[in-house]
């Protein structure tokens, strides 16, 4: 019996290094993801400011290589947030992790790594992507966003999409399409970020969960930059 408590004891100890690490990298995302929301939004041909206010969400993926879409079941790592409240129209949520798992994507990016910004544009797009696996093109419709002065001139492109999205890789920030590749929550992620098991939907609905310090930057720049949600069918809500 005492081998046996003694055997436990020690596999505990050998796995806590393990869980430990996993929590860093998760809390490293997500200070990442606000570094790296922070830095688009601040350069002059930035995502155009009247989108990010109609946005209902925001996913931010850091640093995906095209090494991971190569490696079967590999993908690239972000998180979401999205504007609280029944209608969207509250200050921005605690984040859920997600998953960017490969399609086109992979033929797309270069060597170096990249960062994807995702802008979800409705209700539609947000219920569906925090439910389940979603394929962008597919199950969602989705075109690469405009940046700086393109805005207007792609007015029609924006009222279609559900979801708009960027890259950035080597100092450039582009639209980029990312057709063909899916997203979804990353529940093990999740677990590892708020110690508990917990559904992106409770995190980003009900709000069940509290903001976690490496998401501070993240969630309180987009607080700043746009805390209200300017779409015309939700100033009058």
């Amino acid at each position: 019996m005492k081998r046996c408590l003694a055997s436990v004891a020690t596999f505990i100890l050998s796995i806590s290094p393990l869980v430990v690490a996993d929590d860093e990298k998760e809390e490293q995302r997500l200070k990442n993801c606000g570094t790296v929301l922070k830095e688009i939004l601040d350069i002059p041909e930035d995502i155009p400011r009247d989108l990010l206010s109609k946005a209902e969400c925001v996913i931010v993926y850091p640093s995906v290589l095209k090494a991971a879409f190569i490696v079967g079941g590999s993908y690239g790592r972000g998180a979401m947030t999205c504007r609280t409240g029944k209608n969207f129209t509250g200050p921005w949520s605690a984040p859920s992790m997600m998953a960017l798992e490969a399609g086109g994507v992979g033929l797309q990016i270069g060597g170096e790594a990249t960062d994807f910004i995702l802008l979800v544009m409705n209700d539609r797009g947000a219920h569906a992507i925090l439910s389940s696996k979603v394929k962008l093109g597919a199950d969602a419709a989705a075109a690469a966003g405009p940046k700086g002065r393109d805005a207007q001139a792609a007015t029609d492109v924006t009222l279609r999409a559900e979801i708009l999205t960027y890259s950035r890789s080597r100092g450039l920030f582009a639209g980029i399409s990312l057709e063909g590749s899916t997203v979804r929550p990353d529940g093990d992620a999740n677990e590892r970020v708020y110690h508990k098991k917990i559904s992106a939907e409770d995190i980003i609905f009900k709000q069940e969960a509290q903001v976690p310090p490496a998401a501070h930057p993240m969630v309180s720049y987009l607080n700043l930059k746009a805390r209200r949600n300017q779409s015309e069918s939700k100033k009058k809500t």
